[in-house]
């Protein structure tokens, strides 16, 4: 499966198309997982949507058909917990409040938390202690976006993710309709209202000294003009929500989609009392739901979920019947490779192998390196030990921030920071910008229970971009993993062994019937990889060394004919 926006290569979608229709690409992908950008959006590259028609400033029906006629399958997200302010819900909210029939499609906070808290002089419900520290937060302060409704009361609305309040200057005429003022007055206090608001001056702390009088209405005018930008929580108890689920669902299937990505799927189900991410039994409840409504439309569903493991979420959603992420693996190879060791890198291939768990894995992506996700759990004196310990993960971590990786943290109700929650490079760079090891990690990847997914960048080897990252937009750390290349870019790279050897690997995993079989993994010194994939007569072994990073990869085909690759 590739993985990348429709404008990762090239300008656009059209593109992309255009590279897999090259002889080199012949036969490697059978999927490709397109990023939101696919659609209508406004933020986080494509994860605030705001509906889900064609962004036909990337994407075309021609491109739709060309991917079909190569025999590629699609993978979209369906980001089930929010939606765009810029969305046509949102907006029919703010322009007709409660007469809007999407009053109910958002979360007001008071509404959500009346009985469970105390009115605070912010003009929002401060939910009971206990019940605030269920909260899981994925920013500093409560999760509040306060929205203006057109009878002039601003109320709090649900706001897990991104915010942004702006205000558009005035010009003299918008404050016309205030009776007693002049046009001389009018120009003086528009002047004084836009400096406040270029220098980004809280509305309620501007002073209009003389004109003080006119003080509420001014401020009425000046919210008329206020601007939003940001994720709104969606209210699952609305059926309306449910039904756009069903229209979205049936657009993703009419596009090519097998698979969909439910994105922040684990946040949706929110009740006073419990935590705001994965609470049972209601989160179980709604991916049912979502599961029947998918079937309908002849859909797989891929649950997105960063959990330590263990927690063991991973595996409930399994025993569910869904295929999973395998957001284990990157670190785990990273470790394998670094300290030349296959033990803990096995331990979680038997896992997967022995309890039948399917998943789509990766190594790098358009988000970051999972690293958190690898710990144990310590509760209520039990322990239950992680994929690597919280030393090994901790020394996973220092090397890729060696390597100038960034780092993602999550925070507390109190706004304090609690932990990493990821960090972000480039595989390649994570690596130490070594091919050798960048080849074999791919290797081991081909071998790996479930389906691959490869990031475009990783694929041509790509490094961190630092300029990206420090560029100062929205979540400009996730642009050090997000380098647009040029056509010119993907004509270099393939001339080059590292991104050939690459499509190589991903053609036997792609077209050979063994990796349909049987899994044989070899008892071998700790250094060494022997991994068997056997169908029938077809059999792929790839023996490696994780000190040194050379490896072979051995095939038998249905007629018996033996073959060898070697590397390193």
């Amino acid at each position: 499966m590739l993985n990348a926006y429709p404008d990762s290569i090239g300008t656009n979608q059209a593109d992309t198309v255009a590279m897999l229709q090259r002889p080199e690409f012949q036969d490697a992908f059978s999927l490709f997982y397109i990023l939101p950008t696919f659609f209508n959006n406004d933020l986080d590259r494509g994860f605030s949507v705001i509906d889900y028609d064609l962004n036909q400033a990337l994407v075309s029906r021609e491109d739709l058909e060309a991917l079909d006629k190569l025999g590629i399958m699609l993978k979209f997200d369906l980001v089930l917990n929010h939606l765009s302010v810029g969305s046509p819900q949102f907006q029919d909210m703010l322009k007709k409040g409660d007469a809007s029939p999407y009053r109910n499609f958002f979360i007001d906070w008071n509404e959500f938390w009346d009985s469970h808290g105390e009115m605070g002089g912010d003009g929002y419900v401060i939910p009971k202690q206990e019940f605030l520290q269920q909260l899981f937060m994925r920013k500093p302060g409560l999760p509040i976006l306060k929205v203006r409704f057109p009878d002039g009361s601003d109320r709090p609305y649900w706001n897990t993710f991104y915010q942004e309040v702006t205000y558009q200057a005035l010009n003299p005429g918008d404050l016309s309709q205030i009776e007693g003022l002049t046009p001389e007055q009018a120009e003086t206090i528009a002047g004084t209202l836009n400096e406040a608001i270029k220098a980004r001056t809280n509305i309620d702390e501007i002073d209009l000294g003389a004109y003080s009088e006119y003080r509420d209405e001014v401020i009425s005018v000046v919210e008329q003009n206020r601007m939003y930008l940001g994720q709104m929580d969606l209210n699952a108890q609305s059926e309306g929500v449910w039904e756009f689920y069903d229209e979205t669902m049936r657009k993703l299937r009419d596009y090519g989609a097998k698979l969909v990505r439910l994105d922040a799927f684990a946040y949706l189900h929110k009740q006073p009392g419990m935590t705001n991410f994965f609470n049972k039994p209601g989160t179980w409840e709604y991916l049912e739901r979502l599961k029947g409504i998918a079937e309908k439309h002849e859909l797989i569903l891929l649950p997105e979920i960063h959990s330590e493991y263990g927690y063991g979420l991973h595996e409930e959603v399994a025993d569910k019947g869904f295929p999973i992420y395998d957001f284990f693996l990157p670190g785990l190879v990273i470790d394998a490779l670094d300290r030349g060791t296959n033990i803990h890198l096995l331990n979680w291939m038997k896992e997967l192998y022995e309890k039948g768990i399917e998943t789509v894995n990766m190594l790098g992506c358009h988000d970051g390196i999972p690293v958190l996700d690898l710990r144990g759990k310590e509760l209520l004196g039990i322990s239950k030990t992680g994929l690597l310990t919280d030393q090994q993960i901790d020394a996973v971590m220092e090397r890729i921030l060696d390597r100038g990786g960034r780092v993602k943290n999550l925070f507390g109700p109190d706004g304090k920071k609690i932990s990493y929650y990821q960090v972000n490079a480039t595989f390649f760079s994570a690596l130490g910008e070594d091919e050798k090891k960048l080849l074999l990690a791919r290797a081991i990847q081909m071998f790996m229970p479930g389906i691959p997914q490869v990031w475009y960048l990783d694929l041509f080897a790509g490094k961190n971009n630092y300029a990206a990252a420090d560029s100062g937009a929205t979540a400009g750390h996730k642009e050090i993993n997000r380098t647009t290349l040029t056509n010119d870019d993907i004509d270099r790279g393939l001339k080059t062994p590292i991104v050939r050897d690459q499509l190589k690997l991903m053609r036997l995993r792609n077209t050979s019937p063994a990796f349909e079989g049987e899994l044989e993994i070899e008892d071998t010194d700790e250094h060494l990889l022997c991994l068997t994939w056997t169908r029938d007569s077809c059999s792929v072994t790839l023996k490696a060394d994780l000190r040194d990073y050379s490896f072979t990869i051995e095939q038998k085909d249905s007629k018996g004919e033996d073959s060898s690759l070697a590397y390193g």
